[in-house]
């Protein structure tokens, strides 16, 4: 996967006060180069509770294909990428919801919990180009994968 079509991969999870901080990180974690930094943010929620955000803007090229080969590994990719047209925005975001349940054992799905928004390159920035972007970059992370 010689170029990246993406300036950046953000990548954020809630952590509430029944769940684990370091098993909510190694969730997210999932989806990170290794020793990569995570942000910590405490707030707290309408109740009073305690709520830790934690998130990581992935920016270089080589971690931005690391996020990507790792999205590969979805079971149902195939579906993500046929659904590109709803998934990238106006503004060239990409976005995509990651079970965090399964991140933590190590596993890739959709699901609740993590929230991937991606700025996907294009130029002219209007989203059909992106769209088609980001199909060749995921297509591309699959392949890789797969050999």
């Amino acid at each position: 996967m010689p170029s990246v079509p993406f300036h950046y991969v953000d990548l954020r999870t809630f952590c509430y006060a029944t769940e684990d901080e370091k098993r909510v990180e190694q969730a997210l974690r999932q989806f990170l180069p290794e020793e990569y930094e995570i942000e910590r943010e405490v707030n707290r929620g309408h109740h009073g509770d305690r709520i830790v955000v934690f998130s990581a803007r992935v920016d270089n090229a080589d971690d931005v294909r690391y996020v990507l080969r790792q999205l590969s590994d979805l079971s149902d990719i195939e579906n993500v990428i046929g659904e590109l047209d709803e998934r990238v925005d106006e503004n060239c975001a990409f976005f995509l919801r990651l079970d965090k349940q399964d991140a933590f054992k190590g596993e890739v799905e959709r699901g609740p919990g993590i929230t991937l928004r991606a700025k996907v390159e294009a130029y002219p920035a209007k989203q059909p180009a992106a769209v088609e972007n980001a199909r060749e970059a995921l297509e591309s992370a699959r392949e890789h994968t797969e050999a």
